[in-house]
């Protein structure tokens, strides 16, 4: 008697460009193409911009997202081949991850929430540097920070906008945020803070009428904020699946000694 597969039905998204289609056609003939609503593991063709656009799509579903890079950037993918797909699914490495909850509240009041998986980031709308207050759990911590901009990054964030800008990367597994400022002015030697996950970020915009922001949750963008909050939502979990030996947890270690 054959033993059921873990991962039998599987649904497969491609980013429009000739490779991630190609991949699609070549391995929906091999595997078939599930509906993702009935499938049991998602599979992404693409970069790590079509994967967080998945991860993001089954947000809420509870789905394990495997992704083969066909793609620009493929740091969140695993490699490509059509050889042994069940296989390799079986083996994968999974990891858990959750995102970021970001209210904020722009200059006519509207709240607008979104979720960020790699990070929510302020910056300056104009070519007025912002001028932002932080508060960490209700209590001031920085009266005021002159920057073009701050970012709060997850761990599966840290190596993506936070390592651009000189923030540290965070272990995958590490229970903690990323506060970085994006090019400080004043405190010129700041260089961010290391918060609990369990930290409830305000970042409130002073003079915003003066100097304008915008707050960003990883592509959804709110123009003309004043206040920003922004917390891990810990009742979010998605599941990553990566092959064995290339797990996330190794692949931001290795990214940590610069290769």
């Amino acid at each position: 008697m054959t033993t059921p597969k873990r991962y039998e039905r599987i649904a497969f998204v491609a980013s429009p460009s000739a490779e991630a289609q190609a991949a699609l056609t070549q391995l929906s003939s091999l595997y078939g193409n599930s509906d993702p609503d009935l499938a049991d593991v998602v599979v992404a063709l693409g970069g790590d911009g079509l994967m967080l656009q998945t991860l993001h799509d089954h947000m809420r579903s509870g789905k394990p997202i495997y992704g083969m890079h066909r793609g620009t950037v493929g740091f969140l993918m695993n490699e490509f081949s059509a050889i042994d797909l069940h296989g390799r699914l079986e083996a994968a490495q999974e990891s858990v991850i959750h995102p970021l909850l970001m209210r904020a509240t722009d200059a006519g009041g509207v709240v607008h929430i979104h979720h960020a998986i790699n990070e929510v980031y302020l910056f300056r709308q104009t070519a007025q540097t912002a001028r932002l207050r932080i508060l960490i759990d209700e209590r001031e911590r920085m009266p005021e920070l002159i920057a073009d901009g701050v970012l709060v990054a997850t761990p599966a964030g840290s190596t993506a906008y936070n390592l651009s800008v000189q923030g540290p990367i965070l272990p995958i597994n590490a229970a903690l945020l990323a506060l970085t400022p994006i090019s400080a002015f004043r405190p010129r030697r700041w260089r961010g803070a290391l918060l609990p996950n369990t930290a409830y970020v305000i970042i409130e915009v002073l003079e915003g009428d003066k100097r304008p922001v915008a707050a960003v949750a990883d592509h959804d963008e709110v123009r003309n904020v004043q206040r920003v909050e922004v917390l891990s939502d810990k009742t979010i979990s998605m599941r990553m699946l990566f092959d064995a030996g290339h797990s996330l947890e190794e692949r931001i270690l290795s990214e940590q000694f610069g290769y």
